[in-house]
């Protein structure tokens, strides 16, 4: 599966508020093999101790509960029902004599169901720059919210962040690398994928982040050199770039007799 998320920076914005935009600029392929339905349950961290504003009540009671929280956004109902969230960065601007519904038009309706998947609640999240995420039923009942830290924390049952393994940072052109050329690569040295995303382009080079199984790491830095891959990060098993660092501490011996 890939998925579009923005990775490193939500993983800052899940301690603090953010006051700007936040760009959506990173691939993730996760391998997720190893990870039980059970294992992802999302439901246990929906969380219910903030009441929804209504549409008509007060700005300054809006103001007020952001001043004493660390939510981003916050939920507003219509009619008792969800309507959708107002955002901090937008109540602070507003006059505080006014109601919410005065400034409706400000009002986002982004949420996601109980049983939205973590990785696609994730996306959500970076979507609409939010550290919480308003959860309904399948009959759009408000049931109450996510936060994103917690969400986040998911991450840490994850192949990519709880199994042994070594990290490899590649980059080719971007018209010629491809997955399934990085799995072929890693799977005929007999390791395994525990994770894989882009972790950045640029000037039309792709750069590639993979955690893999430790069996035969430099076998398979080898193989990526041979495909036409720069290798990026630096590993101890690299016989070749020790090699190469022998060659010149002699060379330069021999220039300085």
């Amino acid at each position: 599966m890939i998925f579009t998320l923005n990775f490193v920076i939500k993983m800052i914005f899940a301690f603090a508020k953010i006051q700007s935009r936040i760009a959506i600029n990173s691939t993730i392929l996760l391998n997720l093999r190893k990870i039980s339905k059970n294992t992802l349950e999302t439901h246990p961290y929906i969380i219910k101790d903030i009441k929804p504003f209504d549409i008509n009540s007060s700005l300054k009671e809006v103001k007020s509960a952001f001043r004493n929280l660390t939510h981003s956004h916050l939920p507003v109902f219509q009619n008792n029902q969800y309507m959708g969230c107002i955002s901090e960065t937008d109540v602070s601007c507003f006059d505080s004599e006014k109601k919410l519904s005065d400034y409706s038009y400000a009002v986002e309706p982004f949420f996601v169901y109980k049983d939205t998947n973590w990785l696609d609640i994730i996306e959500a999240f970076a979507n609409n720059n939010s550290n919480i995420m308003p959860v309904l039923s399948n009959e759009k009942e408000y049931l109450g919210y996510f936060e994103l830290a917690d969400i986040m924390n998911l991450f840490n049952n994850t192949p990519f962040l709880n199994e042994n393994g070594g990290i490899i940072i590649v980059e080719k052109g971007s018209k010629e690398y491809s997955f399934s050329e990085i799995s072929q690569i890693i799977e005929s040295n007999d390791s395994k994928i525990l994770g894989i995303f882009i972790s950045k382009i640029e000037d039309n080079i792709t750069q590639t982040t993979i955690k893999v199984s430790h069996e035969n790491l430099n076998s398979i830095v080898q193989s990526f050199r041979r495909y036409g891959y720069e290798i990026i990060s630096m590993h101890q098993e690299d016989k070749l770039m020790d090699s190469l660092k022998e060659r010149s501490d002699y060379l330069d011996k021999y220039l300085n007799i």
